[in-house]
C-alpha cells in the first residue's frame, strides 16, 4: 500500500474527537476567563487606580506611568493563579504574522532561591531585536534596537499550554528612531484621526455628549481544513499553504451541496474546541458554517472596536492553526489553496459608533438622525471615490491576486453598492424632480423624514467590493490570510479625510449664518452628485462593468504589483501623512516590504513546484513510461499481429507530456534565476508577476495532465478529491 493510499484510508476512518463537557456547554460562565480585562482589574486594583485605567482604556488617553507598578503586580498575580510561568510582549511586525519572545517571571534570589518578578517597566516596555524583522530599510542589520510598548486599550491574555501558560501583553512595535515597525501603530493613529473629524460633524448637529467615535469591525474568517496525514504528503501545502499542482476533482462545488450543509462531525468537534479557546480569550465568536467550496468553512465574530477586532482576528488565525493540529487537520488560510473551487476571503464589516453607543451609519427614523446619516454616508462615498487606490492597498498580496475578480470575490475595481432605496434617496436629493426618483415631494434634509429603511433594504450584491448592508459597510476584498489592520487603517484615513472636507465646508456655511439644515440643503446635493460614479448596484463580474468603470474614471489595479505602484501617488501620500498616520519614510519602507514579500512569496512557490516536479512527479512518470514501454515491447514480441496502437499511443502521450514538462521546468529555472539577479525589490516583484507565475502555470498544465494519465497507484501526491472531501 502506498503512503498516499494509507494516509487516505486512515483519514477516511478518523472519528471525531469528543469535546462534550459541562464547561463547553456553558460559554457564558467562562467567556473571557483567560483575559485580564476590566472585570479582573476591578477585583484586584485599588478603586482610584482602577478608575484611572478604565478612563485610559475607554477614552484612549495616555497611560499614567505612575500606575504601571501597581497594575503589573496585579497582572502578575492573576497570571500566576492561571498557571502562567512566562510573559511575552505580543506584537504584529510587518511579516504579516504575530511575534513573541517569552521571559520567565522567576528570577534568582539569594543562593538557591527564586522569586517571581514583574515590574511596571517590564509591563510597559520590551526590547526585541528589530534588525531581523522587515523594516524596509528603516533598520539596518547592525542597528538592532526596537521596542515594544504596552497597548492598554486591549487586555492582556493567557495562552494555556499543558506544561505552563504564558501571559501575552498586546504591544506596539517601533524603531529606535521612533518609526512604526508594525501594523498596529498606524491603525491607532487612523482611529484617532477618524474620531477627531467625526466629532466635528456631531458637534454641528448639537451632539456635545460624545467623547469619541470609533470604527467598529466584524471580520468574517474563511478557511479550509485538510487532513494532516494527507497534507504531510504535499510539500506545497506545508510550505506555501496552497496546492501548486493538482488535477481537478471529478466533483467540486457544482452541486452547491456543501454550502450551509450539515457540518461533518470531525469538523464540528474542531469548531467547538476552537470556539471554547476563543471564548476563553474574550473573542466573541458567533457564527460557524460550511462555505461554498468542499473543505471550506467560516467563523464570524460579533462587532468590536477596530483595534480589538484586529488583535482578535490575528489571535483567531493563530488558534485555528493550533486547534486544527489537535484534531488531525491542517488549517489553510491561503486565499486560493485549490484551483477550480472558491478561494477564501475575510469580509471586513465596518461601521462607526460614538461613545454613547450610537451607530452613525444607521439611517434612523427621525429627520435629525436621517440628516446625520446622510452626512456620514456622503463621507464614505467621497472616501471610496477619491481614495480607492488607498483602499485597494489594504487588499494586496500574492495570495489575494488569485481570487479577486473571480466568481467568488469582488473585482479589483472599487465601487459602492447602496441598493435601490438609498440610491433613490440620493438621486432625489440631487434632483428632486428627477424621473429616477419615486418621491412625489421635495425632501428638506433635516426636516423631512426619509422613507423607512429596514436593515435589509435591498438584495445582497456579492459582486460588490464595498456594499452597504443596512447599518454598516461590508468590504469584501480582503484576503483570508491578511491582517485587517492595513485595510482599516486605509479606510479610517480615507473617511477621516472626507469628514474633514465636509466638516470644513459645513462649518464655513454655519459661520456665515446658515442653519445646519440650510447648509446641508446646499452641500449634500453637490457632494452626492460629485461622487455618483462610485455607486454601482449591478453585476461587478461582467466585462461590461470593466468598460463602464473605465469610462467613470475608476482605477482597475488588478494585480498587487500594479496596486503597489500607487502607494507613492501624491493623493495617497497626502491622506496618509495629513493626519500623521504615516511619515513619508514609513510609507516608502512599507512599499519596499510589500514588494519584497510579493517577490519572495512567488519565488518560494516556484522553487517548491520545481522541487516537487523533479523529485516526485517526473520520477513516477518515468517509471510509468518504462512499464508501459516494456508492456508494448512484450506485446509486439509475443503477439506480433495484434493491434497495439492504444498502448503505443499511450506511451507516446506520456513521453510528449514528460518532454513538455521537462522543458517547462527548464524555463521556470531560468526565470527564477532572473528574479534573483534583479537589483530592486520592485524589479523582483515585476519579474515574479510577469515571468515566474506564467512559467509555473505552464509546468502545472503538463503535471496535471500527467496526473490524469498515470496509474493511480503510481501517483505520490494526494488528489484534490481526497483532500477536499475527506473530513
Amino acid at each position: 500500500m502506498t503512503l498516499r493510499k494509507e494516509a487516505f484510508l486512515t483519514a477516511f476512518s478518523q472519528p471525531a474527537q469528543c469535546t462534550s463537557s459541562e464547561e463547553f456547554t456553558k460559554p457564558d460562565a467562562f467567556f473571557g476567563a483567560n483575559v485580564f480585562g476590566l472585570e479582573a482589574m476591578r477585583k484586584r486594583l485599588p478603586s482610584a487606580i482602577y478608575a484611572e485605567i478604565e478612563q485610559t482604556i475607554e477614552e484612549g488617553k495616555r497611560l499614567n506611568p505612575a500606575l504601571a507598578d501597581v497594575i503589573a503586580n496585579a497582572m502578575k498575580d492573576w497570571a500566576l493563579e492561571h498557571g502562567a510561568t512566562h510573559y511575552t510582549h505580543w506584537f504584529q511586525p510587518m511579516t504579516g504574522q504575530t511575534a513573541e519572545k517569552h521571559d520567565a517571571f522567576l528570577s534568582p534570589y539569594q543562593k538557591g532561591h527564586g522569586i517571581n518578578e514583574f515590574s511596571g517597566k517590564m509591563l510597559i516596555t520590551g526590547e526585541p531585536d528589530a534588525s531581523s524583522f522587515p523594516s524596509g530599510g528603516i533598520r539596518s542589520t547592525f542597528e538592532a534596537r526596537g521596542y515594544t510598548a504596552w497597548d492598554p486599550s486591549v487586555p492582556a491574555f493567557i495562552i494555556q499550554e499543558p506544561m505552563g501558560s504564558t501571559l501575552h501583553i498586546p504591544t506596539f512595535f517601533y524603531s529606535y528612531s521612533g518609526e512604526a515597525l508594525d501594523r498596529k501603530i498606524p491603525l491607532q493613529r487612523s482611529i484617532q484621526a477618524l474620531s477627531s473629524q467625526a466629532l466635528r460633524i456631531l458637534k454641528l448637529f448639537g451632539n456635545t455628549k460624545a467623547q469619541y467615535v470609533r470604527p467598529m469591525v466584524g471580520p468574517e474568517q474563511e478557511y479550509f481544513l485538510v487532513d494532516a496525514r494527507l497534507a504531510a504528503l504535499r510539500p506545497d501545502l506545508i510550505l506555501a499553504g496552497r496546492t501548486l499542482l493538482g488535477k481537478a476533482s471529478p466533483k467540486g462545488q457544482e452541486m452547491n451541496d456543501h454550502y450551509f450543509g450539515a457540518i461533518p462531525p470531525r469538523v464540528l468537534s474542531f469548531m467547538q474546541d476552537l470556539e471554547h479557546e476563543l471564548l476563553l480569550l474574550g473573542i466573541p465568536a458567533k457564527t460557524r458554517h460550511n462555505e461554498v467550496a468542499p473543505g471550506q468553512f467560516e467563523l464570524a465574530p460579533v462587532f468590536e472596536d477596530a483595534n480589538s477586532a484586529c488583535d482578535h482576528n490575528m489571535l483567531t488565525m493563530n488558534m485555528m492553526r493550533l486547534v486544527a493540529a489537535r484534531h488531525g487537520f491542517v488549517c489553510l488560510l491561503h486565499e486560493k489553496p485549490f484551483l477550480g473551487v472558491n478561494g477564501s476571503g475575510k469580509h471586513n464589516n465596518w461601521s462607526l459608533c460614538d461613545s454613547t453607543g450610537q451607530n452613525l451609519l444607521n439611517p434612523g427614523n427621525t429627520p435629525q438622525d436621517n440628516a446625520q446619516f446622510l452626512v456620514f454616508l456622503a463621507a464614505v462615498l467621497q472616501a471610496v471615490h477619491e481614495h480607492s487606490s488607498l483602499l485597494r492597498l489594504g487588499t494586496i498580496g500574492a495570495g489575494n491576486d488569485h481570487r479577486l475578480g473571480s466568481n467568488e470575490a469582488p473585482p479589483a475595481i472599487l465601487s459602492v453598492y447602496l441598493g435601490e432605496e438609498i440610491t433613490d434617496v440620493i438621486m432625489h436629493i440631487i434632483e428632486p424632480n428627477s424621473a429616477q426618483s419615486s418621491h412625489k415631494q421635495a425632501m428638506e434634509i433635516g426636516i423631512s423624514t426619509l422613507p423607512p429603511l429596514p436593515k435589509d433594504s435591498s438584495d445582497r450584491n456579492r459582486t460588490s467590493p464595498f456594499a452597504f448592508t443596512g447599518n454598516k459597510f461590508e468590504f469584501r476584498a480582503v484576503g483570508s490570510s491578511q491582517s485587517i489592520a492595513p485595510v482599516n487603517t486605509a479606510l479610517n484615513a480615507a473617511v477621516a479625510d472626507a469628514l474633514d472636507t465636509i466638516a470644513s465646508a459645513l462649518e464655513a456655511m454655519v459661520a456665515k449664518g446658515a442653519s445646519i439644515q440650510e447648509a446641508l440643503q446646499t452641500f449634500l446635493p453637490q457632494c452626492f452628485k460629485e461622487h455618483l460614479p462610485i455607486i454601482f448596484n449591478g453585476n461587478g463580474y461582467t466585462q461590461e462593468w470593466v468598460h463602464e468603470a473605465k469610462e467613470r474614471g475608476l482605477p482597475n489595479d488588478n494585480t498587487s504589483v500594479a496596486a503597489l505602484g500607487r502607494l507613492t501617488d501624491p493623493a495617497v501620500m497626502q491622506v496618509l501623512t495629513k493626519f500623521g498616520i504615516f511619515q513619508e519614510r514609513e510609507i516608502h519602507a512599507r512599499m519596499d516590504i510589500l514588494y519584497e514579500n510579493y517577490a519572495n512569496t512567488i519565488a518560494i512557490e516556484g522553487r517548491i513546484l520545481l522541487d516537487m516536479l523533479q523529485t516526485q512527479v517526473m520520477p513516477c512518470v518515468r517509471k510509468a513510461l518504462g512499464e508501459a514501454a516494456s508492456s508494448c515491447h512484450a506485446v509486439r514480441t509475443l503477439l506480433p499481429e495484434s493491434d497495439n496502437s492504444a498502448e503505443e499511443s499511450y506511451c507516446s502521450t506520456l513521453q510528449q507530456e514528460l518532454s513538455s514538462l521537462h522543458a517547462s521546468c527548464e524555463t521556470l529555472k531560468q526565470v527564477l534565476a532572473q528574479t534573483e539577479q534583479q537589483q530592486t525589490v520592485r524589479a523582483k516583484a515585476d519579474n515574479a508577476q510577469t515571468h515566474i507565475l506564467p512559467a509555473m502555470a505552464a509546468c502545472r498544465l503538463h503535471a496535471d495532465a500527467l496526473e490524469g494519465l498515470l496509474d493511480d497507484s503510481l501517483w505520490p501526491l494526494p488528489h484534490y478529491a481526497e483532500m477536499l472531501w475527506v473530513h
